[in-house]
């Protein structure tokens, strides 16, 4: 059994975290860490957990993290991970930095987005931007995997095979999101957040402005083999967990796209073999409730030939394959398992 420890385990990717992991048979919990709980056992913050084995929460501190876990989740946020990685790195730890630490390469692009100064630029060079389906020989190689936002998941397992394929006009893109309120995290107590600002309601936010943009740009980027500039524009919207991505791209100049059905079995036959991502027959379009809990990725793909253009939709639950699932599933990797250990559970439904 690997011994894990998760920092920041009383926020939602934390929480979440948990619940996968307690469904895993090759690893166990044995360190959580939790500033605001500490002192506490963890169902004091998500009672569901009442009746698990679980370690008492405690105040991060390194020296006793490296003796009671050989791997590591840091969930906490934003600043943390660039502080705790140095330290449990170079005592031989492995760990996955869940916030955006280590996500994009340009620091001066971090420093624009996230307006603070990188503490551990050495380690951003060597670590993994970790799309699963995408990067996992890198991933199973790496000490320190940075896990994608999850807007950013949804936009670049919608547009990949696209990438690759060089079907489309590379300036044409547009992508537009919808998430659920979890989203923010479970310790922001802003006004947009209340119960009443958020239901019977939708709205835009980040226009032009969000952090997960120069993620998809990077990583499009790279799958295209030339510089991606897209548009990208979330959308809160009154449910608890889950987001749906719409994607946009014209053909490329003077060329014709591929038929519906031509379109669908390109899609299937990239991500044949990857177990978490289903391809929907033609007609057929996905929905954030038959991915809830998961860590599955569903999409479906049309082609309209009134505009040349191809649309393609991708649901997966942001607590899932946006943060905690994708983050078990680059573990599995990391550790040598099979990748679908502890995940294959479907949907709860109704």
């Amino acid at each position: 059994m690997v011994r894990v420890g998760i920092i920041g385990a009383s926020g939602y990717a934390g929480g979440e975290l948990v619940r996968y992991l307690l469904m895993h048979p090759k690893v166990e919990i044995t360190y959580l860490a939790s500033g605001t709980y500490e002192g506490r056992p963890l169902s004091d913050a998500y009672p569901s957990f009442l009746g698990q084995n679980l370690p008492l929460c405690e105040k991060y501190d390194a020296k006793h993290a490296l003796e009671k876990a050989d791997f590591f989740f840091q969930a906490q946020g934003n600043g943390i991970g660039m502080k705790v990685a140095p330290e449990l790195i170079s005592n031989g730890r492995k760990l996955i930095d869940i916030p955006a630490d280590f996500r994009l390469k340009d620091l001066n692009q971090h420093k624009k987005f996230y307006a603070m100064n990188h503490t551990a630029p050495e380690l951003v060079a060597e670590s993994v931007y970790a799309i699963s389906e995408l990067h996992p020989k890198e991933i199973a190689k790496a000490r320190l995997v940075a896990n994608p936002g999850c807007y950013a998941t949804s936009a670049i397992l919608a547009l990949a095979p696209l990438m690759k394929q060089k079907q489309i006009c590379l300036g044409s893109v547009i992508v537009d999101s919808k998430s659920g309120v979890s989203g923010a995290g479970r310790s922001k107590l802003e006004v947009s957040g209340l119960f009443c600002e958020v239901n019977e309601g939708i709205k835009a936010y980040g226009v032009t402005t969000h952090r997960h943009t120069p993620e998809i740009e990077q990583e499009l980027t790279l799958l295209a083999g030339e510089q991606v500039t897209l548009n990208f524009t979330p959308h809160l919207i009154p449910m608890n967990r889950g987001i749906l991505s719409t994607a946009y791209a014209s053909a490329g100049q003077g060329k014709t796209l591929p038929s519906a059905s031509e379109m669908v079995e390109l899609y299937k036959e990239f991500y044949a073999g990857k177990p978490f991502m289903q391809v929907l027959d033609c007609g057929k379009q996905p929905c954030t409730k038959n991915v809830l809990g998961t860590n599955f990725c569903h999409i479906g793909v049309v082609v309209d030939e009134r505009t040349n253009r191809i649309i393609v939709t991708c649901a997966i639950d942001n607590m899932g394959k946006g943060a905690a699932g994708q983050a078990v599933q680059n573990m599995n990797l990391m550790l040598g398992f099979d990748e679908t250990t502890g995940l294959m559970s479907p949907a709860v439904y109704p």
